[in-house]
């Protein structure tokens, strides 16, 4: 399945999600898509409300909860936050964020016993 996600003002669209696939797994394949370092979050938007997801929220069942309404929901992936390893340098300078890649796939599924 598919799923549509705006990030930094475009929308994305992240490939091979399921009703298993965390937020977390989400937010790890648009990060390394846009290949930014940094602390993210999802957030389920609707009209003039926010809803921040939790890492191990599955956005697709979140999504379904909304019945009809689901179409007008809007996923944001937004940055919260530098990394831990990131330090602010008076010399470093700002990175346009590459918008050439607009589908993600999800990394291969690890076999960790968890289905």
């Amino acid at each position: 399945m598919e799923l549509k996600v705006w990030v930094d003002g475009v929308q994305r669209i992240v490939c091979g999600v399921t009703e298993i696939t965390t937020c977390q797994e989400v937010v790890i394949a648009l990060a390394q898509a846009i290949g930014r370092t940094g602390r993210y979050t999802l957030i389920e938007k609707w009209r003039d409300t926010e809803r921040h997801l939790s890492p191990h929220e599955n956005p697709i069942i979140s999504l379904n909860k909304w019945g009809q309404h689901a179409g007008d929901v809007q996923l944001v992936l937004r940055r919260t936050g530098p990394s831990l390893s990131e330090r602010p340098t008076s010399d470093s300078v700002a990175r346009i964020p590459e918008r050439t890649l607009y589908r993600q796939s999800l990394p291969p599924w690890r076999s960790s016993g968890l289905q």
